[in-house]
């Protein structure tokens, strides 16, 4: 009796997902279902594993799910603060939703897109879908969508969320001439078990016995407060703002191993001065985060000024406070005013 129950719940199961080696290699397939990731349901294929960072890029608030393919027997190696070395053939794979209500993360999401980097011979290649019809279809050309929920102030709001084109995808993960992926560096995904679980399934090789360098959480006000800045700046700005980057020629980098304040916008004049210095003399004012460039441009929405000018379009208020927070707290080399000389009392 239980192998004839057995065997019926087994018929009327859906089978897993394969993935679809193959067809990655070798073309942009126009439906996301094409590749074998995941299932109807969403449920990933075996061997499409979920991973987190310790501090994400902000995208309006959208939330992410994070997975990676590795082809079978053939890991990643460690690398701390850029992207780990992944095989040909890895496709790393962000999944974008949005709750009805911002102050329920996770309950009733919608599905807007579903972005891949797919390692193949040639290099990265970035591609997007979108949610359409109850199917994720490719968009070459990028898209705009209206998501439309409940704000943290409990009014109802509209997000002009946009899913990039090809261009602004190379835009961001440049690294030279070449496309590389951004968030999963070992610092951001040493969360403490992550990489030794990686690395015990035979995905990982080279970690170092003490876990690697860690990238703080942006969002841990338990952590340092320097780190903590620095974690969001490299994560948000560093992939443009570096040696390598497509900002580079502003020598403003911020990726996290950059040692020099003058690199880093301490008291740094801007390349170019004009609307988007709003008038300040230093990306970073110690002590001044009102007279800061830097801030100036995460506090606007407006093409041209916006920064980080790809990815959002609305100000995040909680990364604002807290590089405000840190930009305060450095100590403000203007010289202080001499005290007022006495007056004599006349006694």
């Amino acid at each position: 009796m239980k192998r004839a129950l057995l065997a019926v719940l087994l018929i009327g199961a859906a089978p897993a997902p394969q993935v679809n080696r193959d067809l990655l290699m070798s073309a942009d397939a126009p439906l996301l279902a094409d590749y074998g990731l995941f299932d109807a349901t969403g449920r990933p294929a075996p061997g499409v594993m979920p991973y987190t960072l310790n501090t994400p890029l902000f995208s309006d608030g959208a939330e992410k799910y994070r997975y990676v393919w590795l082809p079978p027997g053939t890991p990643a190696d460690y690398r701390a603060s850029t992207a780990l070395a992944f095989p040909v053939g890895t496709v790393l794979i962000k999944r974008f939703a949005f709750p009805a209500d911002a102050r329920a993360p996770g309950q009733a999401m919608t599905p807007i897109e579903t972005r891949l980097l797919i390692h193949r011979p040639a290099g990265w290649a970035a591609l997007s879908y979108v949610e359409e019809g109850g199917q994720a279809v490719l968009k070459r050309a990028g898209k705009r969508v209206a998501v439309t929920q409940i704000g943290v102030d409990g009014k109802a709001m509209t997000i002009d969320y946009a899913v990039p084109n090809q261009n602004q995808c190379k835009t961001c993960h440049q690294s030279g001439e070449a496309m590389t992926p951004i968030g999963p560096t070992g610092g951001n995904l040493n969360d403490g078990r992550q990489l030794q679980m990686w690395q015990a399934s035979g995905r990982l090789v080279g970690l170092p016995a003490n876990g690697g360098v860690r990238l703080a959480r942006w969002d841990n006000a338990a952590e340092p407060l320097e780190a903590r800045a620095r974690a969001y700046l490299a994560v948000n700005c560093g992939h443009c703002h570096n040696r390598a980057g497509f900002a580079s020629n502003s020598g403003l980098w911020l990726d996290p191993d950059e040692t020099e304040p003058a690199h880093l916008g301490i008291n740094k004049r801007p390349v170019a001065a004009g609307r988007g210095s709003g008038g300040f003399s230093f990306s970073i004012a110690p002590g001044q985060p009102d007279q800061s460039i830097l801030l100036h441009r995460m506090l606007s929405s407006e093409p041209g000024i916006m920064m980080p000018q790809f990815g959002r379009s609305l100000i995040h208020d909680e990364g604002v406070a807290l590089l405000r927070k840190w930009i305060a707290a450095m100590p403000d080399p203007t010289p202080a005013a001499p005290a007022a000389a006495a007056t004599p009392s006349g006694r």
